[in-house]
């Protein structure tokens, strides 16, 4: 492993079918004043929300609410939020829900105490928190984006059609605690499972195509890449499988909470792509991560292609032998494709609402990062999602 870097994580997790009782441990180590943050209802429908309310009520704590989170939380509904945790003077945010209920509660809770236009502050300048930040914890009920355990936020502005992503650098931005309960996952409907299986597997492939060294960091992605795959195709059979959804939602926190990106480079375009296509469509972000993927990879291979014989091989059993590197790898691409297909998942832009008039616009919309195998131009990222339509 190449250079130095600095690992904590202070996020506890309670995991398990009986975790939410957890609450009642967590609760009294905040102040009276809690908001209780969750989207569109949902978890009013399957009891989520009476069984939380009930331990926030048994906990003494005085509850406001900001409901109607959607999967691509907006600017507009940060402000909401941010003028009623002011006006309840919130002591924590308590987010309910899936990974984009997680993000928005970060978001507001760096936003609470801040002077500045967060929008201007977080996303524009990608400044860190001056202000003091209110704690954030959660009990997650879809898995995918590991916002359970890590300080990231997305944010979309739809006024200037911009998704945006911010990894605060402060741990203290990282949730204090969360409850998972593979149960709650149970009721997804198929469309969302997948959607969020593969944004798990992209989290893990964003950190692994980049660097050429030795990486320990490279070796666990490979075991999480081979975990999702295996339980994806018995949760994709039989959706109530307690155990394969077990194993993805902790690959899904282990994915993304900072782990299997220390000691490397990451790459995050096809997340950059995939964002601009959200802004434009409000797609589910985990289709529109699956609608770009493969043509992006395709395109980079080359300038990373040792990496991507390793994949074919060590994730995808690829045999390797009597084969040339730019075989194996592009046979590596092939099985992800078919096992992107065997789960169901959006495989283009167009099915997703992008058409041929959208492309200069998407690619005006798409951050250009450079620490992957290929920093990308202008006319590169429209033939990527020209080949993705």
């Amino acid at each position: 492993m190449l250079g130095n870097f600095v690992y904590c994580n202070p996020t506890k997790l309670y995991f398990g079918d009986d975790s939410l009782p957890y609450l009642n441990t967590e609760l009294p180590k905040y102040g009276k004043n809690v908001v209780l943050i969750y989207g569109n209802g949902s978890v009013k429908k399957n009891g989520i929300y009476d069984e939380v309310t009930k331990i926030l009520e048994a906990n003494g704590k005085n509850v406001a609410e900001i409901s109607g989170v959607m999967p691509n939380p907006t600017l507009e509904k940060l402000y909401e939020g941010i003028t009623i945790a002011r006006n309840h003077q919130a002591d924590l945010l308590l987010a309910v829900g899936g990974g984009s209920v997680c993000d928005y509660a970060k978001a507001v809770s760096v936003s609470i105490n801040c002077n500045e236009d967060p929008w201007e502050k977080y996303y524009l300048r990608f400044e860190e928190p001056t202000c003091k930040i209110v704690p954030v914890g959660c009990v997650l009920t879809m898995v995918g984006t590991g916002s359970e355990m890590n300080a990231g936020a997305v944010i979309t502005n739809r006024e200037t059609k911009m998704k945006i992503g911010h990894v605060f650098a402060d741990e203290n931005i990282m949730p204090k605690f969360s409850i998972l309960n593979p149960k709650y996952t149970l009721t997804l409907p198929h469309y969302q499972m997948v959607a969020g299986i593969y944004d798990i597997f992209n989290h893990i492939c964003e950190q692994y195509f980049s660097g050429e060294d030795d990486n320990t960091s490279d070796y666990i992605s490979e075991g999480l890449m081979r975990s999702v795959i295996h339980s994806s195709r018995i949760a994709n059979k039989d959706p109530q499988n307690y155990e394969a959804r077990s194993n993805l939602m902790w690959t899904a926190t282990w994915a993304l909470n900072t782990l299997v990106s220390r000691g490397k480079s990451t790459d995050w375009m096809v997340h950059m792509l995939g964002q601009a296509v959200g802004a434009y469509t409000d797609a589910t972000h985990g289709m529109t991560l699956a609608a770009v993927s493969l043509p992006y990879y395709r395109h980079i291979m080359p300038y990373g292609l040792a990496k991507f014989v390793r994949f074919a091989k060590n994730v995808w059993d690829i045999d390797t032998s009597g084969k040339s590197d730019e075989q194996a790898a592009n046979e590596g691409l092939t099985a992800m494709e078919c096992w992107m297909k065997e789960l169901g998942l959006v495989m283009n832009i167009t099915e997703l609402g992008a058409n041929e008039e959208m492309l200069e616009g998407l690619t005006q919309s798409t951050i250009v990062l450079t620490d992957g195998y290929k920093a990308l131009n202008h006319d590169e990222i429209v033939d990527i999602f020209r080949n993705s339509l």
